[in-house]
């Protein structure tokens, strides 16, 4: 049954983490893969073209351009016409391309040509046309490029044809007027090429980028892979192993999980609270069975646990005092000396804040470790730079591997383009947001999903809200609106907006003292049964206040 869970367990984290690393890694590789193709194609046929046309101003300066009609006249065989053709099939085969002509368009409809020069290139393997062969023009294409070059719209003209055409494999022709020296166009020049050196070149270039890309993506998908297991899956399971041990024997073990866990973040933290909690407990417990006056001692435990918990959230305020695009203030009171409610905020990178606010089910010191392990895996899927519903999917996915306790948590979580002041989020069972876009505060009642921890392979919606400079965000858990009065009447989301109205331009600082006042004052002596937790964001934007 164990080594069962331990392969569900790298299932349902590691290859799901590295599945979708793979599939961003072949989307990226086809969209690169595709604009470098298309881009080198391009610059490649450009290159041909230039060359063709090259070719084609060489070879005009074979002949003489005032005499054409004597050319035409000449039926191929005059000195003066042999010397020309003679310059230009050199020129043919020195150049490389495949056919150099000369050819005269019937200039009543274009639908007729006749060949005055017809060079050939040696190594090609096609005929030349005799001199004064007439063909019908190939196409409606050709017809209408003759017409732009002898009616002077055109100084050149080019026809490109990628998958072959009538006797010829795939080639471009380019076109230019034969002009006299009077400016008259008497004849258009063409110069064919072949394709086939273009496509080789292309198909190179493409097999290596595929090649290289394969490469990159299987070196990512290693580096990442033992990246993920390292840093983030092994240290967990040994948290994980320990905590269950723990548990069943509460006896402190062999070796602490501080010296199995070398991670310098919050995974290493964890470890070494759990260390500490450890040792505590056992204290506690040892301390119970030989004196009852010793029963001063739990106050002292629970209250170290207090601090351990409050160590894992923000408290320092501002958190970012460089950051000038926005202001930020959270707090919160557990009903019992440890809670299951947590916020968080991060910056994932210079222009990307992570809100979080959840509540865990239940109270005491499972919440409070249910709590911090929730709150490092959230973290570590943000720091990733997955989106919101992506990091809610597979925090759930991990929390669910390993949940024998059957808790969840419910989490609502964001994205905050600082820049910008776009804000994309995703609910996991959470209460509903409260926003300020204009003169006060109202709920905003977003797309709910299920809770995390509850159910395996759950998918999350997530969406986006535009803050305006000045706009306000505020977060809470359930224990704000059910907060219970002597006569057991709940303060309730009304009088919660009534207190966010109260003084809605102030300070996040002050949003949050005008509620917990309001909070107080409603509750008076009732026992408080639930974790007060409360964070206010104000987007000030780029330009700061």
């Amino acid at each position: 049954m164990k080594e069962k869970k331990k392969n569900k367990f790298k299932i349902s984290v590691v290859v799901k983490s590295v599945s979708g690393i793979v599939m961003l890694l072949t989307l990226f590789s086809l969209v690169v893969g595709a604009i470098g193709y298309n881009g080198f194609t391009e610059a490649l046929l450009e290159q041909y073209s230039n060359d063709a046309f090259n070719t084609a101003n060489t070879a005009v300066t074979c002949i003489d351009t005032n005499r054409m009609d004597a050319y035409a006249g000449s039926k191929g065989k005059t000195e003066e016409y042999l010397d020309a053709w003679n310059k230009m099939e050199t020129l043919c085969n020195t150049e490389g391309v495949t056919f150099i002509y000369v050819i005269r368009p019937d200039l009543t409809d274009y639908a007729h040509i006749t060949f005055l020069f017809s060079t050939i290139n040696n190594n090609s393997g096609y005929d030349s046309y005799e001199f004064g062969y007439v063909r019908d023009t190939t196409n409606d294409e050709y017809r209408e490029k003759y017409r732009k070059l002898y009616e002077g719209k055109s100084d050149k003209e080019i026809v490109i044809r990628d998958k072959g055409y009538i006797e010829t494999d795939p080639h471009i022709t380019a076109m230019i007027p034969i002009k006299d020296s009077t400016g008259k166009t008497t004849a258009i020049l063409c110069v064919q090429r072949q394709m086939e050196t273009l496509v080789n070149v292309r198909n190179t270039y493409l097999h290596k980028i595929i090649f290289v890309l394969i490469i990159t993506a299987i070196l990512v998908i290693i580096i990442q892979s033992i990246y993920l297991h390292l840093v983030l899956l092994k240290p967990l399971r040994r948290i994980t192993k320990e905590t269950s041990r723990f548990a069943k024997e509460n006896v402190l073990p062999e070796k602490k999980l501080q010296e199995k866990v070398k991670n310098n973040d919050e995974i290493g933290f964890l470890a070494s609270s759990v260390d500490r909690m450890e040792e505590k407990i056992v204290t506690y417990v040892n301390d119970l069975t030989k004196i009852t006056a010793e029963k001063e001692r739990i106050s002292t435990e629970l209250s170290l646990a207090t601090k351990i918990q409050a160590s894992m959230l923000p408290s320092i305020f501002p958190p970012f005092p460089d950051r000038t695009e926005f202001d930020i203030f959270a707090s919160m009171d557990p009903a019992k000396e440890v809670g299951g409610d947590f916020y968080d905020f991060l910056l994932i990178d210079d222009d990307h804040l992570c809100l979080v606010m959840a509540d865990v089910s239940g109270k005491g010191v499972p919440a409070a470790l249910f709590m911090m392990a929730t709150k490092i895996i959230l973290a570590n899927y943000a720091k990733m730079g997955k989106k919101p519903s992506e990091i809610l999917s597979a925090a759930n996915t991990a929390i669910c591997s390993k949940n024998r306790e059957d808790m969840f948590v419910t989490v609502w979580l964001g994205i905050l383009e600082i820049s910008t002041g776009k804000l994309t989020a995703a609910n996991a069972g959470h209460e509903f947001p409260v926003l300020k876009q204009g003169d006060k505060f109202e709920l905003y009642k977003d797309k709910h999903g299920f809770v995390l921890g509850g159910m395996d392979g759950m998918r999350y919606k997530e969406y986006e809200i535009m803050l305006k400079p000045g706009s306000k965000l505020f977060l809470y858990t359930d224990g704000v609106p059910e907060a219970t009065n002597s006569e057991k009447q709940l303060f309730g989301t009304e009088r919660m907006l009534a207190a966010l109205n109260e003084q809605p331009d102030s300070h996040p600082e002050q949003i949050l003292k005008n509620v917990r006042k309001s909070v107080d004052e409603f509750v008076k002596e009732a026992e408080q049964f639930d974790d007060l937790t409360m964070l206010c964001l104000e987007y000030i934007g780029k330009n700061g206040k």
